[in-house]
Protein backbone atom coordinates (compact mmCIF):
# COMPACT_ATOMS: atom_id res chain seq x y z
CA UNK A 1 0.00 0.00 0.00
CA UNK A 2 1.24 3.38 -0.79
CA UNK A 3 1.66 6.17 0.91
CA UNK A 4 -1.19 8.12 -0.78
CA UNK A 5 -3.70 4.86 -0.42
CA UNK A 6 -2.27 4.21 3.58
CA UNK A 7 -3.29 7.93 4.52
CA UNK A 8 -6.77 7.28 2.94
CA UNK A 9 -7.17 4.37 4.48
CA UNK A 10 -6.42 6.21 8.09
CA UNK A 11 -8.87 8.74 6.96
CA UNK A 12 -12.09 6.67 6.32
CA UNK A 13 -11.36 4.23 9.46
CA UNK A 14 -10.99 7.86 11.82
CA UNK A 15 -14.43 8.74 10.60
CA UNK A 16 -15.84 4.91 11.04
CA UNK A 17 -18.98 4.99 13.78
CA UNK A 18 -16.67 3.34 17.03
CA UNK A 19 -18.87 0.37 16.45
CA UNK A 20 -17.01 -0.33 13.30
CA UNK A 21 -13.86 0.77 14.72
CA UNK A 22 -13.80 -1.81 17.52
CA UNK A 23 -15.46 -4.53 16.02
CA UNK A 24 -13.26 -7.94 16.66
CA UNK A 25 -10.38 -8.74 14.89
CA UNK A 26 -9.92 -11.77 15.71
CA UNK A 27 -11.88 -15.01 16.76
CA UNK A 28 -10.86 -14.58 20.49
CA UNK A 29 -12.16 -10.82 20.76
CA UNK A 30 -15.41 -11.78 19.47
CA UNK A 31 -17.84 -11.78 22.47
CA UNK A 32 -21.49 -13.54 23.38
CA UNK A 33 -22.61 -16.87 21.08
CA UNK A 34 -20.59 -19.19 23.12
CA UNK A 35 -23.49 -21.16 23.05
CA UNK A 36 -22.64 -22.45 19.08
CA UNK A 37 -18.95 -20.32 19.05
CA UNK A 38 -17.05 -22.29 22.25
CA UNK A 39 -15.22 -24.57 22.65
CA UNK A 40 -16.70 -27.86 21.22
CA UNK A 41 -19.48 -26.15 19.99
CA UNK A 42 -20.67 -27.14 16.02
CA UNK A 43 -19.92 -23.75 14.52
CA UNK A 44 -16.66 -23.67 15.87
CA UNK A 45 -16.14 -27.06 14.86
CA UNK A 46 -17.23 -25.82 11.84
CA UNK A 47 -14.03 -23.29 10.77
CA UNK A 48 -11.79 -25.79 12.84
CA UNK A 49 -12.27 -28.19 9.83
CA UNK A 50 -12.14 -25.09 7.34
CA UNK A 51 -15.72 -25.81 5.79
CA UNK A 52 -18.08 -23.64 6.72
CA UNK A 53 -20.98 -24.53 3.91
CA UNK A 54 -24.08 -22.37 4.08
CA UNK A 55 -25.20 -20.68 6.95
CA UNK A 56 -28.15 -18.39 7.83
CA UNK A 57 -27.28 -16.12 11.44
CA UNK A 58 -30.64 -15.08 12.98
CA UNK A 59 -31.23 -12.55 15.98
CA UNK A 60 -31.60 -9.15 17.00
CA UNK A 61 -29.40 -6.23 15.78
CA UNK A 62 -25.94 -5.69 17.56
CA UNK A 63 -25.38 -9.03 18.75
CA UNK A 64 -22.28 -9.60 15.95
CA UNK A 65 -23.80 -11.70 13.07
CA UNK A 66 -22.13 -8.71 10.74
CA UNK A 67 -18.90 -9.15 12.56
CA UNK A 68 -19.03 -13.28 12.90
CA UNK A 69 -19.49 -12.94 9.16
CA UNK A 70 -16.09 -11.13 8.36
CA UNK A 71 -14.05 -13.24 11.30
CA UNK A 72 -15.20 -16.60 9.27
CA UNK A 73 -13.64 -15.43 5.74
CA UNK A 74 -10.36 -14.10 7.74
CA UNK A 75 -10.41 -17.74 9.67
CA UNK A 76 -10.93 -19.86 6.48
CA UNK A 77 -8.93 -17.66 4.00
CA UNK A 78 -12.01 -17.27 1.78
CA UNK A 79 -12.81 -13.84 0.07
CA UNK A 80 -15.69 -12.08 1.49
CA UNK A 81 -18.53 -10.65 -0.64
CA UNK A 82 -21.10 -8.33 0.68
CA UNK A 83 -24.42 -7.77 -0.68
CA UNK A 84 -27.48 -5.90 1.35
CA UNK A 85 -30.73 -7.46 -0.19
CA UNK A 86 -32.50 -3.92 1.13
CA UNK A 87 -30.48 -2.51 -2.12
CA UNK A 88 -29.05 -5.55 -4.40
CA UNK A 89 -31.21 -7.08 -6.66
CA UNK A 90 -31.17 -10.35 -8.95
CA UNK A 91 -28.47 -8.94 -11.35
CA UNK A 92 -26.27 -7.96 -8.94
CA UNK A 93 -26.39 -11.51 -7.25
CA UNK A 94 -25.71 -12.85 -10.32
CA UNK A 95 -22.79 -11.16 -10.90
CA UNK A 96 -21.48 -12.18 -7.36
CA UNK A 97 -22.02 -15.86 -8.18
CA UNK A 98 -20.95 -15.43 -11.86
CA UNK A 99 -17.51 -13.64 -9.68
CA UNK A 100 -17.31 -16.70 -7.09
CA UNK A 101 -17.50 -19.66 -9.62
CA UNK A 102 -14.70 -17.85 -11.32
CA UNK A 103 -13.00 -18.08 -8.70
CA UNK A 104 -13.21 -21.30 -7.28
CA UNK A 105 -12.54 -22.59 -11.22
CA UNK A 106 -9.62 -20.94 -11.16
CA UNK A 107 -8.29 -23.11 -7.82
CA UNK A 108 -9.17 -20.07 -5.34
CA UNK A 109 -10.59 -21.43 -1.80
CA UNK A 110 -14.52 -20.62 -2.18
CA UNK A 111 -15.57 -17.27 -1.50
CA UNK A 112 -18.18 -16.53 1.29
CA UNK A 113 -21.10 -14.34 -0.03
CA UNK A 114 -22.74 -12.31 3.22
CA UNK A 115 -25.89 -11.51 2.40
CA UNK A 116 -27.26 -9.12 5.16
CA UNK A 117 -31.26 -9.15 5.61
CA UNK A 118 -31.60 -11.90 3.30
CA UNK A 119 -35.16 -12.17 4.25
CA UNK A 120 -35.75 -9.04 2.13
CA UNK A 121 -34.82 -11.62 -0.83
CA UNK A 122 -37.97 -12.43 -2.78
CA UNK A 123 -38.69 -16.03 -3.74
CA UNK A 124 -36.91 -15.77 -7.01
CA UNK A 125 -33.78 -14.07 -5.48
CA UNK A 126 -33.36 -16.58 -3.01
CA UNK A 127 -33.83 -19.42 -5.79
CA UNK A 128 -30.99 -17.86 -7.78
CA UNK A 129 -29.10 -18.75 -4.59
CA UNK A 130 -29.86 -22.46 -4.93
CA UNK A 131 -27.36 -23.87 -7.30
CA UNK A 132 -24.39 -22.77 -6.00
CA UNK A 133 -25.11 -23.42 -2.36
CA UNK A 134 -25.73 -26.73 -3.26
CA UNK A 135 -23.40 -27.04 -5.70
CA UNK A 136 -20.64 -25.63 -2.86
CA UNK A 137 -19.55 -22.82 -5.24
CA UNK A 138 -20.13 -20.49 -2.28
CA UNK A 139 -20.48 -20.57 1.47
CA UNK A 140 -23.42 -18.55 2.08
CA UNK A 141 -23.82 -16.30 5.04
CA UNK A 142 -27.70 -14.99 5.09
CA UNK A 143 -28.24 -12.54 8.12
CA UNK A 144 -31.81 -11.44 9.43
CA UNK A 145 -33.35 -10.45 12.22
CA UNK A 146 -36.51 -12.73 11.18
CA UNK A 147 -37.06 -15.95 11.72
CA UNK A 148 -35.35 -17.71 8.89
CA UNK A 149 -38.40 -20.95 8.99
CA UNK A 150 -40.88 -18.08 8.17
CA UNK A 151 -38.80 -15.88 6.04
CA UNK A 152 -36.33 -17.75 4.22
CA UNK A 153 -37.43 -20.05 1.31
CA UNK A 154 -37.59 -24.24 2.76
CA UNK A 155 -34.92 -25.34 -0.14
CA UNK A 156 -32.89 -22.39 0.87
CA UNK A 157 -33.12 -23.29 4.55
CA UNK A 158 -32.25 -27.35 4.36
CA UNK A 159 -28.82 -26.23 2.45
CA UNK A 160 -27.91 -24.39 5.32
CA UNK A 161 -27.22 -24.18 9.40
CA UNK A 162 -29.27 -22.02 11.29
CA UNK A 163 -27.52 -19.95 14.12
CA UNK A 164 -29.69 -17.93 16.11
CA UNK A 165 -27.61 -15.33 17.87
CA UNK A 166 -28.69 -14.10 21.50
CA UNK A 167 -28.78 -10.58 23.49
CA UNK A 168 -25.37 -10.01 24.68
CA UNK A 169 -24.87 -10.37 28.37
CA UNK A 170 -24.68 -7.00 30.54
CA UNK A 171 -21.33 -7.94 31.73
CA UNK A 172 -20.17 -8.67 27.97
CA UNK A 173 -21.14 -5.67 27.00
CA UNK A 174 -19.44 -3.77 30.00
CA UNK A 175 -16.51 -5.00 28.80
CA UNK A 176 -16.75 -3.93 25.45
CA UNK A 177 -17.34 -0.40 26.57
CA UNK A 178 -14.28 -0.28 28.75
CA UNK A 179 -12.35 -1.40 25.76
CA UNK A 180 -13.41 1.04 23.86
CA UNK A 181 -12.33 3.68 26.40
CA UNK A 182 -9.20 2.44 27.18
CA UNK A 183 -7.90 1.90 23.28
CA UNK A 184 -6.53 4.77 21.86
CA UNK A 185 -5.74 3.42 18.42
CA UNK A 186 -9.52 2.79 17.30
CA UNK A 187 -11.52 3.71 20.49
CA UNK A 188 -11.77 6.31 22.60
CA UNK A 189 -8.34 6.45 24.61
CA UNK A 190 -7.18 9.63 23.23
CA UNK A 191 -9.83 11.30 25.54
CA UNK A 192 -9.67 11.84 28.95
CA UNK A 193 -12.49 10.59 30.88
CA UNK A 194 -13.89 9.99 34.63
CA UNK A 195 -16.23 7.15 34.65
CA UNK A 196 -18.51 7.54 37.37
CA UNK A 197 -19.50 4.22 39.54
CA UNK A 198 -22.62 1.95 37.56
CA UNK A 199 -22.81 4.50 34.78
CA UNK A 200 -21.22 1.61 31.92
CA UNK A 201 -23.22 -1.06 34.04
CA UNK A 202 -26.18 1.24 33.54
CA UNK A 203 -25.69 1.98 30.07
CA UNK A 204 -25.25 -1.95 29.15
CA UNK A 205 -28.71 -2.56 30.75
CA UNK A 206 -30.17 0.29 28.98
CA UNK A 207 -29.38 -1.22 25.41
CA UNK A 208 -30.57 -4.84 26.07
CA UNK A 209 -27.82 -6.99 24.32
CA UNK A 210 -27.11 -4.90 21.44
CA UNK A 211 -23.18 -3.80 21.61
CA UNK A 212 -23.48 -1.07 18.56
CA UNK A 213 -26.16 0.45 19.99
CA UNK A 214 -24.23 0.80 23.82
CA UNK A 215 -21.03 1.87 21.39
CA UNK A 216 -22.42 4.68 19.61
CA UNK A 217 -24.64 5.95 22.49
CA UNK A 218 -20.84 6.18 24.83
CA UNK A 219 -19.63 7.95 21.81
CA UNK A 220 -21.92 10.40 21.04
CA UNK A 221 -21.39 10.90 25.52
CA UNK A 222 -17.64 11.07 24.79
CA UNK A 223 -17.48 13.39 21.93
CA UNK A 224 -20.07 15.79 22.33
CA UNK A 225 -18.81 16.87 25.65
CA UNK A 226 -17.06 20.04 26.16
CA UNK A 227 -15.48 19.67 29.69
CA UNK A 228 -12.09 17.57 30.26
CA UNK A 229 -11.43 15.00 31.97
CA UNK A 230 -15.22 13.79 30.26
CA UNK A 231 -17.89 13.34 33.45
CA UNK A 232 -19.38 10.20 32.28
CA UNK A 233 -22.55 9.45 34.76
CA UNK A 234 -25.57 7.35 34.26
CA UNK A 235 -27.43 10.96 33.65
CA UNK A 236 -24.97 12.19 30.82
CA UNK A 237 -24.92 8.47 28.95
CA UNK A 238 -28.81 8.90 28.92
CA UNK A 239 -29.47 11.57 27.42
CA UNK A 240 -27.34 10.13 24.49
CA UNK A 241 -29.37 7.62 24.01
CA UNK A 242 -32.22 7.98 21.27
CA UNK A 243 -35.55 7.13 22.06
CA UNK A 244 -36.20 3.27 22.48
CA UNK A 245 -36.99 1.56 19.31
CA UNK A 246 -39.05 -1.39 20.04
CA UNK A 247 -38.05 -4.65 17.35
CA UNK A 248 -41.00 -6.05 16.41
CA UNK A 249 -42.55 -6.76 13.26
CA UNK A 250 -46.72 -7.04 13.11
CA UNK A 251 -46.17 -10.07 10.50
CA UNK A 252 -43.27 -12.10 11.49
CA UNK A 253 -42.07 -14.12 14.96
CA UNK A 254 -41.81 -11.41 17.05
CA UNK A 255 -45.71 -10.79 16.56
CA UNK A 256 -46.37 -14.06 17.53
CA UNK A 257 -43.94 -14.62 20.65
CA UNK A 258 -45.29 -11.24 22.30
CA UNK A 259 -48.63 -12.88 21.56
CA UNK A 260 -47.99 -16.63 22.51
CA UNK A 261 -46.17 -15.26 25.81
CA UNK A 262 -49.23 -12.58 26.66
CA UNK A 263 -52.16 -15.66 26.25
CA UNK A 264 -49.91 -17.86 28.16
CA UNK A 265 -49.60 -14.90 31.25
CA UNK A 266 -53.43 -14.64 31.49
CA UNK A 267 -53.75 -18.49 31.10
CA UNK A 268 -50.71 -18.82 34.46
CA UNK A 269 -53.07 -16.75 36.15
CA UNK A 270 -50.24 -13.70 35.90
CA UNK A 271 -51.88 -10.34 35.59
CA UNK A 272 -48.41 -8.60 35.95
CA UNK A 273 -46.54 -10.48 33.15
CA UNK A 274 -49.61 -10.10 30.77
CA UNK A 275 -49.81 -6.33 31.26
CA UNK A 276 -46.09 -6.44 29.95
CA UNK A 277 -46.92 -8.03 27.38
CA UNK A 278 -49.79 -6.55 26.26
CA UNK A 279 -47.57 -3.22 27.03
CA UNK A 280 -45.18 -4.30 24.37
CA UNK A 281 -47.86 -5.08 22.01
CA UNK A 282 -49.30 -1.78 22.49
CA UNK A 283 -46.15 0.46 21.79
CA UNK A 284 -45.25 -1.35 19.06
CA UNK A 285 -48.70 -0.47 17.38
CA UNK A 286 -49.83 -4.05 17.17
CA UNK A 287 -53.57 -3.88 15.56
CA UNK A 288 -55.94 -3.71 18.29
CA UNK A 289 -58.25 -5.95 16.31
CA UNK A 290 -56.03 -8.66 16.69
CA UNK A 291 -55.25 -8.46 20.55
CA UNK A 292 -59.09 -8.08 20.89
CA UNK A 293 -59.85 -11.10 19.08
CA UNK A 294 -57.11 -13.20 20.96
CA UNK A 295 -58.87 -12.58 24.22
CA UNK A 296 -62.67 -13.75 23.25
CA UNK A 297 -61.01 -16.46 21.78
CA UNK A 298 -58.76 -16.85 25.39
CA UNK A 299 -61.94 -16.41 27.36
CA UNK A 300 -63.63 -19.72 25.68
CA UNK A 301 -60.45 -21.93 25.62
CA UNK A 302 -59.06 -21.27 29.06
CA UNK A 303 -61.13 -19.81 31.38
CA UNK A 304 -64.96 -20.85 29.98
CA UNK A 305 -67.64 -21.98 31.92
CA UNK A 306 -65.29 -21.48 35.48
CA UNK A 307 -66.42 -17.93 34.62
CA UNK A 308 -69.32 -17.57 32.35
CA UNK A 309 -68.87 -13.72 32.66
CA UNK A 310 -65.45 -13.82 30.84
CA UNK A 311 -66.60 -14.21 26.95
CA UNK A 312 -69.18 -11.51 27.94
CA UNK A 313 -66.38 -8.93 29.18
CA UNK A 314 -64.09 -9.87 26.60
CA UNK A 315 -66.85 -9.16 23.88
CA UNK A 316 -67.54 -5.78 25.25
CA UNK A 317 -64.12 -5.03 25.32
CA UNK A 318 -63.95 -5.78 21.86
CA UNK A 319 -66.80 -3.53 21.17
CA UNK A 320 -65.66 -1.37 23.22
CA UNK A 321 -62.12 -0.95 21.68
CA UNK A 322 -64.02 -0.28 18.26
CA UNK A 323 -66.19 2.53 19.72
CA UNK A 324 -63.52 4.42 21.50
CA UNK A 325 -59.85 3.54 19.78
CA UNK A 326 -56.87 4.52 21.20
CA UNK A 327 -55.35 5.93 23.51
CA UNK A 328 -58.26 5.41 25.58
CA UNK A 329 -59.03 1.81 24.59
CA UNK A 330 -56.00 0.83 26.34
CA UNK A 331 -57.74 1.21 29.76
CA UNK A 332 -60.01 -1.42 28.16
CA UNK A 333 -57.94 -3.99 26.92
CA UNK A 334 -56.33 -3.47 30.68
CA UNK A 335 -59.04 -3.92 33.10
CA UNK A 336 -59.96 -7.22 30.60
CA UNK A 337 -56.74 -8.37 30.60
CA UNK A 338 -56.70 -8.65 34.41
CA UNK A 339 -60.16 -10.10 34.93
CA UNK A 340 -59.20 -13.05 32.40
CA UNK A 341 -55.91 -13.46 34.59
CA UNK A 342 -57.56 -13.73 37.40
CA UNK A 343 -60.65 -15.57 36.40
CA UNK A 344 -60.52 -19.30 37.64
CA UNK A 345 -59.64 -21.05 34.73
CA UNK A 346 -61.27 -24.11 32.76
CA UNK A 347 -59.96 -25.76 29.40
CA UNK A 348 -63.11 -28.26 29.70
CA UNK A 349 -65.09 -26.60 27.28
CA UNK A 350 -61.87 -26.94 24.62
CA UNK A 351 -61.23 -30.33 25.83
CA UNK A 352 -64.84 -31.03 25.05
CA UNK A 353 -65.36 -30.18 21.72
CA UNK A 354 -62.24 -31.67 20.46
CA UNK A 355 -63.65 -34.87 21.87
CA UNK A 356 -66.67 -35.09 20.58
CA UNK A 357 -65.43 -33.95 16.89
CA UNK A 358 -62.49 -36.52 16.96
CA UNK A 359 -65.47 -39.18 17.83
CA UNK A 360 -67.12 -38.16 14.92
CA UNK A 361 -64.16 -38.31 12.59
CA UNK A 362 -62.77 -41.74 13.85
CA UNK A 363 -65.84 -43.20 15.20
CA UNK A 364 -69.08 -44.95 14.01
CA UNK A 365 -71.66 -41.82 13.36
CA UNK A 366 -74.15 -42.46 15.38
CA UNK A 367 -77.64 -42.28 14.12
CA UNK A 368 -80.20 -39.43 15.30
CA UNK A 369 -82.59 -41.48 18.03
CA UNK A 370 -86.05 -42.14 16.39
CA UNK A 371 -87.86 -39.89 19.08
CA UNK A 372 -85.18 -37.36 18.35
CA UNK A 373 -85.69 -36.77 14.79
CA UNK A 374 -87.81 -33.67 13.66
CA UNK A 375 -91.11 -34.18 13.01
CA UNK A 376 -92.27 -31.07 11.53
CA UNK A 377 -92.95 -32.07 7.99
CA UNK A 378 -95.73 -34.32 6.55
CA UNK A 379 -94.84 -37.95 6.76
CA UNK A 380 -93.01 -37.91 9.89
CA UNK A 381 -95.47 -39.22 11.70
CA UNK A 382 -95.79 -42.46 9.26
CA UNK A 383 -91.93 -42.64 9.84
CA UNK A 384 -92.62 -42.71 13.64
CA UNK A 385 -89.92 -39.29 14.25
CA UNK A 386 -90.93 -37.79 17.19
CA UNK A 387 -93.05 -40.06 18.76
CA UNK A 388 -92.17 -40.68 22.62
CA UNK A 389 -90.64 -37.44 22.56
CA UNK A 390 -90.85 -36.13 26.55
CA UNK A 391 -90.75 -32.47 26.73
CA UNK A 392 -88.46 -31.59 29.52
CA UNK A 393 -90.57 -28.50 30.68
CA UNK A 394 -93.02 -30.30 31.53
CA UNK A 395 -90.86 -32.31 34.26
CA UNK A 396 -90.96 -30.44 37.70
CA UNK A 397 -87.03 -30.50 37.69
CA UNK A 398 -87.02 -29.17 34.39
CA UNK A 399 -85.01 -33.36 33.29
CA UNK A 400 -86.75 -36.54 32.28
CA UNK A 401 -84.73 -39.47 32.21
CA UNK A 402 -84.92 -40.02 28.21
CA UNK A 403 -81.75 -40.98 26.03
CA UNK A 404 -80.38 -38.17 23.75
CA UNK A 405 -77.73 -40.05 22.26
CA UNK A 406 -78.19 -44.12 21.86
CA UNK A 407 -74.42 -44.82 23.09
CA UNK A 408 -73.09 -43.95 26.67
CA UNK A 409 -70.61 -41.02 25.64
CA UNK A 410 -69.25 -38.26 27.83
CA UNK A 411 -67.19 -35.94 26.36
CA UNK A 412 -67.46 -32.98 28.59
CA UNK A 413 -65.94 -33.25 32.13
CA UNK A 414 -66.06 -30.07 34.60
CA UNK A 415 -63.52 -28.85 36.72
CA UNK A 416 -64.31 -27.54 40.82
CA UNK A 417 -63.09 -24.21 39.64
CA UNK A 418 -64.94 -21.26 40.26
CA UNK A 419 -68.84 -21.86 38.81
CA UNK A 420 -67.68 -25.08 36.48
CA UNK A 421 -67.81 -26.26 40.56
CA UNK A 422 -71.60 -26.15 40.66
CA UNK A 423 -72.21 -27.45 37.01
CA UNK A 424 -70.21 -30.05 37.68
CA UNK A 425 -71.94 -31.28 41.00
CA UNK A 426 -75.42 -30.48 39.23
CA UNK A 427 -73.99 -32.63 36.10
CA UNK A 428 -73.29 -35.59 37.69
CA UNK A 429 -77.37 -36.03 38.89
CA UNK A 430 -77.91 -35.06 35.20
CA UNK A 431 -75.85 -37.78 33.92
CA UNK A 432 -77.09 -40.51 36.52
CA UNK A 433 -80.60 -40.27 35.82
CA UNK A 434 -79.95 -40.18 31.71
CA UNK A 435 -77.21 -43.26 32.19
CA UNK A 436 -80.16 -45.22 34.11
CA UNK A 437 -82.59 -44.76 31.28
CA UNK A 438 -80.03 -45.81 28.35
CA UNK A 439 -78.72 -48.88 30.49
CA UNK A 440 -82.32 -50.06 31.21
CA UNK A 441 -83.00 -49.74 27.15
CA UNK A 442 -85.84 -47.36 27.48
CA UNK A 443 -84.93 -44.25 25.47
CA UNK A 444 -88.99 -43.32 26.51
CA UNK A 445 -90.39 -44.52 29.40
CA UNK A 446 -93.61 -42.77 29.12
CA UNK A 447 -94.57 -43.73 25.24
CA UNK A 448 -98.12 -42.11 25.73
CA UNK A 449 -97.09 -38.89 26.67
CA UNK A 450 -98.90 -36.11 25.34
CA UNK A 451 -96.08 -33.37 25.24
CA UNK A 452 -94.88 -31.50 22.30
CA UNK A 453 -93.04 -33.27 19.65
CA UNK A 454 -90.56 -30.91 17.82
Amino acid sequence: MNLFAQQEADNLRRNQPLAARMRPRTLDEFVGQQHFLGPGKLLRRMIDSGRIGSVIFYGPPGTGKTTLAHLLARATGGALKKLSAVTSGVKELREELAWARDEVAAGGPRPLLFVDEIHRFNRAQQDALLPDVEEGVISLIGATTSNPYFAVNGALLSRSQVFQFLPLAEDDVTGLLRRALADAQRGLGDVAVEVHPGALEDLARWCEGDARRALSVLEIAVLSSQERPVQLTSAVLRESMQEKTIQYDGSGDEHYDVASALIKSIRGSDPDAALYWLARMLEAGEDIRFVCRRLVILASEDVGNADPQALPLAVAAFQACELVGLPECQLTLAQTVIYLACAPKSNSATAAIAAARREVREGGLIPVPVHLRDAHYPGAKQLGHGQGYQYAHDDPEGVVAQDYLGVDRSFYHPTDRGWEGQIASRLDAIRSRLRATRLEGHSNPNPASKTPSG
